[in-house]
């Protein structure tokens, strides 16, 4: 059967589910577990999305803490989230099903803050007379 080749910038099908996989076990291993970063005490963190590299090898997760708007607290969630990545990795090596492990990068997730906006934008009465 012919590989159907993907669009170049796109990630593809195995990258998708890969990320998937790997954001379903981490938010359950960051809920589960007892961190000891005193940065992580008693923040609930929000996985968001993981985009893994092509040979799934890196994977970046982009975090942000429930309840926690400014952007101070997601930088401070992610340096320790980070800090505890070694840890997080070998926890999810345990949990997940492919053959690498992948290396770690938090990344302070700002998507929630670009939904906010458009949100806004679009209850604007203007907008609304527009839309009508």
């Amino acid at each position: 059967m012919a590989k159907k080749p993907s669009q170049p910038g796109l990630p593809s099908q195995r990258q998708l589910r890969a990320g998937e996989i790997i954001r379903h076990a981490l938010a359950d291993i960051i809920a589960r577990e007892d961190l000891r970063d005193p940065d992580l005490t008693g923040v609930l963190v929000t996985v968001g999305e993981v985009r893994c590299s092509p040979d799934l090898r890196r994977a970046k997760v982009y975090v942000t803490p429930l309840g926690d708007d400014s952007e101070a607290g997601r930088a401070r969630l992610a340096g320790a989230l980070n800090r505890a990545g070694a840890y997080l990795r070998g926890r999810l090596g345990r949990e997940i099903d492919l053959k690498f492990t992948p290396d770690l990068h938090f990344v302070a997730d700002k998507s929630y803050d670009e939904a906010t906006a458009i949100d806004r934008l679009l209850s604007d009465p203007r907008v609304k007379r527009d839309l009508e």
